[in-house]
């Protein structure tokens, strides 16, 4: 991992950002206008939950790390304005959570982000 020379997106601000105690980290490396849609279980492809705006990314990254659990950022591949990444999470109970996003990235800010998410149940 490393940063990107053409989009200028830090990966290591991302894996720091991941597997940190808030949300803060992550959230500086969203545009202002940035969306993020979400596809699990209970958002299926055609209705995901849909995100908008620095404010609804930072109250779902508020949720996420309120919660009794760790994150790790296990791959990252960047090329130009796109990339993608393989979360791994896990709840205090050892639920477990895999998580794979592919981001598009405006001036090496995450403009909008796909995130397909399973988790044990």
């Amino acid at each position: 991992m490393g940063t990107a020379t053409g989009s200028a997106f830090d990966t290591e601000t991302l894996r720091r950002g991941i597997e940190g105690t808030t949300g803060n980290t992550l959230l500086s490396l969203y545009a202002d206008d940035a969306e993020i849609r979400i596809v699990d279980r209970n958002s299926q492809p055609s209705h995901p939950t849909v995100l908008r705006g620095r404010g609804q990314i930072a109250e779902m990254l508020d949720d996420v790390y309120r919660r009794d659990m760790t994150h790790k950022l296990d791959l990252c591949v960047v090329q130009g304005d796109h990339a993608a990444f393989s979360e791994s999470c896990q709840y205090g109970d050892g639920t477990r959570v895999l998580a794979e996003s592919m981001i598009t990235l405006r001036d090496g800010k995450i403009a909008s982000q796909l995130i397909v998410q399973a988790w044990d149940e």
